[in-house]
């Protein structure tokens, strides 16, 4: 079989991340979904900014667990937009356009 590419390629996951899925490596969209899984079981979504978890919205809801993999993430984008989550406290959000940065961080 083909070596995987892009976005299929198995990463190695950082600690925080490894531990979170209980997995050492797996491809960025299986990173991203299983997180998607995890905000979506857990109703961490709102559509405000630092609103209540409504199980809806375009924003995220870090709980003490995404917490730990949200705190890795200082990067900048392309565009040289700089996603600096490394204060964040928990019940703050982020906007579901951060969850690549967000995974970005998380893997080697």
């Amino acid at each position: 079989m083909a070596e995987e590419k892009g976005l299929k390629k198995a990463v190695k996951l950082k600690s925080e991340l490894a531990t979170f899925l209980g997995e050492k490596e797996l491809p960025r969209t299986e990173i991203t979904k299983k997180l998607w899984d995890y905000i979506k079981k857990n109703k961490l979504q709102t559509k405000s900014v630092n609103g209540k978890p409504e199980n809806a919205g375009k924003y995220i809801v870090a709980d003490s667990k995404l917490l730990t993999i949200f705190k890795n993430t200082k990067s900048k984008s392309k565009s040289g937009k700089l996603t600096d989550l490394t204060q964040m406290k928990e019940g703050q959000t982020i906007d579901m356009m951060q969850m690549a940065a967000v995974v970005g961080a998380n893997v080697e």
